[in-house]
């Protein structure tokens, strides 16, 4: 289920006309992100503060803004990235809750101060307060649980995991 949902966020991304960077916690992953061309760095420990940290310090080097986009989002859509991403040059940074108060997508230029885990909307709008809010179906559904995973198959978007449970 995870592989799914990565390979259809980083597919997404590409739609969106926007490059994915894969923080691979596995080789499994970052083979799969050579093959199909995407760049990849390896999971540098420190749960997913460190994994967003690494990208943004990847994007810097590259002169360029950076989005953390989660991949447990299964009602993503290309127009939610495209969406994002304007506001993100519009504000200089973005923040998009997800329905149960955690941070769905975020991003900026430079290094960034992350905090994940459960509440984390609140403490990253409390550390970047003028950032622009982006709140869409597509970004506002993770999946936590279970219960989140039938309720996105569900949802006429979520129809592409039918076969997934």
């Amino acid at each position: 289920m995870g592989r799914a949902l990565a390979e259809r966020t980083a597919g997404l991304t590409v739609e969106a006309g926007l490059l994915p960077l894969l923080i691979a916690g596995d080789v499994e992953v970052a083979e799969w992100a050579l093959l199909h061309g995407f760049p990849s760095m390896p999971d540098p420990g420190g749960g997913l503060d460190g994994a967003a940290s690494a990208g943004t310090y990847w994007a810097d080097e590259t002169g360029s803004h950076w989005m953390v986009v989660h991949s447990d989002l299964p009602l993503l859509t290309a127009s939610d990235l495209r969406f994002l991403h304007a506001a993100l040059m519009r504000h200089g940074s973005v923040l998009a809750p997800s329905a149960d108060g955690g941070t769905s997508a975020m991003g900026g230029r430079g290094h960034y101060m992350f905090s994940y885990g459960p509440g984390s909307f609140r403490r990253h709008l409390a550390r970047y307060p003028n950032s622009g809010i982006v709140a869409r179906l597509g970004l506002l559904h993770d999946v936590d649980t279970v219960a989140d995973l039938i309720s996105a198959r569900n949802h006429p978007r979520g129809a592409w995991l039918a076969g997934m449970m």
